[in-house]
């Protein structure tokens, strides 16, 4: 565990003591580093259960796969925002740096984290910089109200899982997830079980966020800067679907009847989110609403409870995590040459940059679950236990993954086709470091369809 968090953590002498000329290139070494030598925890992902553990923390085969993507993003993020970055003040570049890689140390130490406490004070730690960077370094003047959003959303969701650790804590003398799962189930029978049943859950559906709660994320993913973007879709959300399925096996002897309307209203956000995108003209908006729709098939994944279901949500939360990134980047490089995140303003960009459209295109093709890319399998996964869970989700998931074709297509041809407008003519020719950034998320896409095992969890 150390060998990767001492060196995240000494990053922040290498932003602040490096020559201003050097800033860049030396944390994205420093960074690409951190990200190769974690590749080397994917080898302990065996059934045995927790390994690298010591009193705070320790991986097993569920929190690694998340905690490499996380370390993972952190270079890529530095690649994304250096364009836009270079104008600014030398201290500013550097507090936005050290604002990203505070976020990674306390995912490292969330997804790491094998008492119940220490991952609420750190799942919580990380409101702290993506606030900072959607307010101070989003693009609009309604970044104010989307860090509000993004703030109250959270913390109202979160206030009553504390309530519900301490009372776990009461009940059974031990938060630490080693031990709590050989813990004998208490009968819960009364109406403040099932309150507390939800206060554990609430937070982590709002974080996901399941439909209904989903508000503060299109505005959160519209006002941030790029980096914001790509840690919000890849790894934030994603600390929800974890933050359930460690949770779930406490809940277990209520999961079965309570469980029922938040799956209902998953699947349903599936359909809705999916229209929502359908009639987007900001493409941001477009790729932060089809976040919700497969976060709600990873929820219900999660919700009823099967290994096969699990396994699903797993697979399809790593492959979200980079497909979304991706897309967010590539939205970045159309925004950074044509100022304008409508798509009716920003057409025919294949005939300007036809490298640029090849990526636009793996990226679309991976987000509507192309085979044999692992978000399909992923999502088949999710799609065929939840049917012979109860046949009639087939009609919501079937539905869900025609309109997500849909919208993959029409986000596509908006962007990518048609007549180029005639404020586009003098574009900046797409750069290397574009090229080598959109590379680094659709290689490990590619390279999982070779040994998905990697990431499918502990269930199987």
């Amino acid at each position: 565990m150390l060998k990767v968090l001492i060196p995240t953590i000494m990053l922040f002498p290498t932003i602040w003591l490096t020559p201003s000329k050097y800033t860049w290139p030396a944390t994205l070494a420093h960074s690409l580093f951190i990200a190769t030598v974690s590749l080397s925890w994917l080898n302990s992902t065996a059934m045995s259960g927790w390994t690298a553990m010591n009193k705070l923390m320790a991986l097993d085969p569920l929190s690694t796969p998340l905690l490499v993507l996380s370390c993972w993003l952190l270079p890529l993020m530095i690649l994304a925002s250096q364009n836009h970055m270079c104008t600014s003040a030398l201290s500013r570049q550097k507090l936005y740096i050290s604002l990203l890689t505070s976020l990674q140390v306390f995912l490292i130490l969330a997804f790491s984290a094998t008492e119940l406490i220490f991952f609420y004070v750190m799942f919580e730690a990380t409101l702290i910089p993506t606030l900072i960077l959607i307010t101070r370094w989003g693009n609009q003047a309604e970044r104010l109200t989307a860090g509000t959003y993004f703030l109250f959303y959270t913390l109202a969701g979160s206030l009553p899982l504390i309530v519900a650790l301490l009372y776990l804590q009461k009940t059974v003398g031990s938060l630490s997830l080693i031990t709590l799962g050989f813990t004998p189930t208490i009968p819960m029978n009364t109406t403040a079980d099932k309150m507390w049943w939800v206060g554990c859950l609430l937070a982590f559906l709002v974080k996901m966020p399941l439909y209904g709660v989903h508000l503060w994320l299109p505005k959160a993913h519209v006002e941030a800067p790029i980096a914001g973007s790509m840690v919000l879709a890849a790894v934030l959300l994603k600390l929800g679907g974890y933050g359930m399925i460690r949770m779930m096996s406490t809940l277990e002897p209520l999961t079965k009847e309570l469980s029922y309307p938040f799956i209902v209203l998953a699947l349903w956000g599936v359909i809705m989110t999916g229209s929502i995108c359908l009639r987007q003209t900001d493409l941001k908006s477009l790729i932060a609403y089809s976040s919700v729709g497969h976060m709600g098939l990873v929820a219900g994944g999660i919700l009823i409870q099967t290994p096969w279901g699990l396994s699903g949500s797993i697979i399809l939360m790593i492959a979200h995590g980079l497909t979304s990134s991706a897309l967010f980047c590539l939205a970045n490089t159309n925004y950074e040459r044509t100022h304008t995140r409508t798509m009716l303003l920003a057409r025919g960009t294949q005939m300007v940059l036809p490298l640029m459209a090849t990526w636009w295109f793996f990226a679309t093709l991976a987000n509507l679950a192309l085979p044999p890319l692992p978000n399909l399998m992923g999502e088949l996964m999710i799609i065929s236990s939840l049917f012979s869970w109860s046949q009639p989700t087939i009609l919501l998931t079937g539905l869900g993954t025609l309109i997500t074709a849909g919208y993959s297509l029409y986000m596509f041809l908006m962007t990518q086709r048609g007549p180029i407008p005639p404020h586009m003519l003098a574009v900046e020719p797409s750069h290397t470091r574009e090229h080598l950034l959109i590379t680094l998320h659709i290689l490990p896409l590619l390279l999982l369809v070779a040994k998905p095992s990697l990431i499918w969890g502990w269930p199987l």
